[in-house]
């Protein structure tokens, strides 16, 4: 809208477009509950307080009003689904605005990944803006399916709804000072830099700030917390399908400190966003740990527009984006109207009117499977074949964490070969590079998953997502895997030659090309399975593709081997 016609419905020489009448404005600035209208033309508030007249009028009986969530990190791959389908299933939950870190398939197919995830986000009631992946790939230690210096970024740091450089997950390489990695940061001052320095403090942590990187979202204490937010650090809670961190940080969440902190949902599975929620999930959970409602709402709102300068948002003024959530419980927050540019798109949780549906040309992120099966083998052969037993390195999966154990564990030497132990929970697990054909394979021990047959194996592998087994016997991890590269990429579940369960996930073998509603019946069937199987976790899937990420404490498998993230090397399998 152009000023003049903005000052004038502003002055009331005109009538608004909407007038939003008798509801209980969240001012995120002041802290307060002001009774007012709230006057919109076009996409813009134009008037909070009264006396303005609206070619449409919605009494909202007294309820409260709100900014359009913001979710401060989100990988929307990790819903397994298209743009269009995670807008449906967040919107409707009071988020208007998500920042999303494309790393996921940019890992696998580059800066194609990024232009798709852009295109497919075209348009929609839900504002999609992208932070260029910073580590494609994560580290030296795994192969990704492409590679992004500098440059490469650059090319796309103009781009429309492009806002700065994502997660820098190369802590070490940063703070040692590598040059290739240096560059993305020295390319990117003055923009938005978000961090990822999970469990790190002291002097590496102190120059990793000082380098550039303001945020983190990997925090799992309070104290942790305290000592970034000490160092001017952002800090976004997060509350994921694998990661639940809320509960424990929330103590560290003060008067004083609230406003330097936010939301993110980082990894949500459909199941979660369909039955728990997006954003208003956590701020539900917040506010019954004993979060004040309004700090909640702070943190959904104007803190994440303040740190990513999304000034036309966040708050409810004249002249922001009219992102609104209507609501009648301040202490139940549940979403009943919501609008996106000023647009009723949202009511009772379900969409209203038609949106948009993006269309994409998708065949630079399909068909992304390539394994030189001739040159895969599952064995592991054991140091000294006449030993009885031997001593092996294991990764202790942690409940509803991203991070893992280093264990030390002996196992059975049978026929020459290191193998599981079912009875103590100690699996084989494999990654399969699936994106060049070069043959790798990385080999080792997982404890944790609870299959008592049987194996599980996926494409979506963090974060340069190679192909992920893990299972009882290799007959099962092979028939597993053999199928999620006959899918294109996916999921499945496997006993034996047989496929108990799978979701097809043919778009970078991440996502999924059916409506939401489509993929969470596929997924409560994988699981379904998966719990058949013995798994004793809730999303065995969320957890398995989390043990290839090199970057995340303490012990990681990529394809190229077994990786102690705290000295950030290679470690060998056999402990002596």
């Amino acid at each position: 809208m152009d000023l003049d016609r903005f000052l004038s419905i502003a002055r009331g020489d005109e009538p608004a477009d909407l007038v939003l009448t008798n509801g209980r404005v969240i001012n995120v600035f002041t802290g307060e509950i002001v009774e007012a209208e709230v006057a919109i033309a076009g996409d813009r508030i134009v008037g909070v307080g009264g006396g303005h007249k609206g070619r449409q009028e919605i009494d909202l009986g007294g309820r409260y009003v709100c900014p359009g969530l913001i979710d401060a990190h989100v990988h929307i791959e990790s819903s397994m689904v298209a743009p269009p389908q995670f807008a449906r299933a967040v919107v409707p939950r009071g988020t208007t605005t998500v920042v999303c870190d494309p790393h996921e398939i940019a890992n696998v197919v580059g800066a194609d990944g990024i232009l798709y995830i852009l295109a497919a986000s075209q348009g929609l009631p839900l504002t999609v803006y992208v932070n260029l992946p910073s580590c494609v790939p994560a580290t030296h230690m795994g192969t990704a399916g492409a590679e992004l210096s500098a440059d490469d970024l650059l090319v796309m740091a103009d781009l429309p709804r492009v806002l700065g450089l994502a997660e820098f997950m190369n802590l070490p390489g940063l703070v040692l000072g590598v040059e290739g990695v240096v560059a993305k940061v020295e390319a990117f001052q003055g923009r938005v830099i978000d961090g990822h320095a999970p469990g790190f403090g002291g002097k590496w942590l102190q120059a990793y700030v000082g380098a550039g990187p303001g945020s983190d979202h990997e925090c799992t204490t309070a104290a942790e917390m305290l000592a970034k937010l000490r160092l001017g650090m952002y800090i976004f809670i997060r509350e994921s399908t694998a990661a639940k961190n809320l509960r424990a940080l929330l103590p560290a969440v003060t008067p004083q400190n609230s406003r330097r902190c936010a939301f993110c949902t980082d990894d949500r599975h459909p199941a979660d966003l369909l039955d728990e929620g997006h954003l208003d999930h956590l701020i539900r959970l917040a506010i019954s740990e004993g979060l004040d409602p309004i700090t909640a709402l702070q943190m959904a709102t104007l803190n994440p527009a303040e740190w990513f300068r999304l000034y036309d948002r966040g708050a409810i003024a004249p002249g922001k984006r009219a992102d609104l959530v209507v609501f009648s419980d301040l202490k139940g927050f549940r979403p009943e109207m919501v609008f996106s540019g000023g647009r009723l798109v949202a009511q009772a949780g379900e969409s209203v009117g038609t949106w948009p549906e993006p269309q994409v040309d998708e065949s630079a992120v399909r068909s992304t499977v390539h394994v030189d099966w001739a040159r895969v083998g599952l064995a592991i052969p054991a140091p000294d074949p006449s030993a009885a037993t031997v001593s092996v390195r294991v990764i202790g999966v942690v409940p509803d964490q991203v991070i893992t154990e280093h264990l030390v564990e002996r196992v059975e030497v049978r026929g020459g070969e290191a193998v599981v132990d079912v009875e103590r929970d100690i699996l084989k697990i494999g990654v399969i590079e699936r994106h060049r054909g070069t043959g790798n394979v990385g080999l080792g021990f997982v404890h944790g998953l609870g299959l008592k047959r049987g194996a599980l194996a996926g494409s979506v592998g963090h974060d340069a997502h190679n192909l992920i087994v893990v299972g009882c016997d290799d007959t099962s991890m092979l028939t597993a895997a053999h199928a999620v590269a006959d899918l294109g990429g996916g999921l499945v579940a496997a006993a034996g030659e047989e496929v108990l369960a799978s979701v097809p996930l043919p778009i970078a073998g991440l996502m999924s090309d059916q409506p939401v509603e489509t993929v969470r019946r596929q997924m409560d069937r994988l699981v379904g399975a998966a719990m058949t199987l013995g798994s004793s976790l809730r999303d065995p899937f969320m957890s398995l593709g989390f043990l290839a990420l090199e970057v995340i404490p303490a012990l990681k498998l990529t394809d190229q081997g077994l990786v102690d993230v705290e000295r950030f090397g290679f470690v060998p399998l056999f402990v002596e």
